[in-house]
């Protein structure tokens, strides 16, 4: 049985994305799927760079959020599995409607590893670090 996700996966399977991480990335879209009972887009992407490092979550945070126009904060990268031998790397990013939502649903360690050196100053003055 299929869902409205997969459904919805089908459709944007396949398009390219430009997501400016340099010469020789080439990003393409395996899913953009919004969720609206959390009141995010839901991105599953497919990174082709071969001879080329893995992008780093950071970059890869800033490459989406500029692309797509949305504030950092907004943008959180769930996963990187890059395939071994091969250049090719499927990521997993979450982009929220608003911050204060994204700090309710992502776990604290997705939180702590997408965060800039600006974000963890302000995690710790809240106390989120300890």
């Amino acid at each position: 049985m299929q869902t409205m996700r997969d459904k919805y996966c089908e459709e944007t399977r396949g398009k390219k994305l430009d997501l400016n991480l340099g010469e020789g990335y080439e990003v393409e879209v395996e899913c953009d799927w919004y969720n609206k009972l959390i009141r995010r887009r839901e991105l599953d992407l497919l990174i082709k760079h071969i001879g080329k490092p893995t992008p780093s979550r950071l970059q890869l945070r800033q490459a989406v959020a500029n692309a797509l126009n949305v504030d950092l904060k907004r943008v959180y990268v769930r996963s990187i599995q890059t395939e071994y031998g091969w250049g090719v790397t499927h990521a997993e990013v979450h982009i929220y409607d608003d911050p204060e939502r994204a700090r309710s649903f992502e776990p604290k360690h997705i939180r702590i590893r997408n965060a800039t050196p600006e974000e963890l100053e302000e995690m710790q003055k809240r106390g989120e670090l300890e």
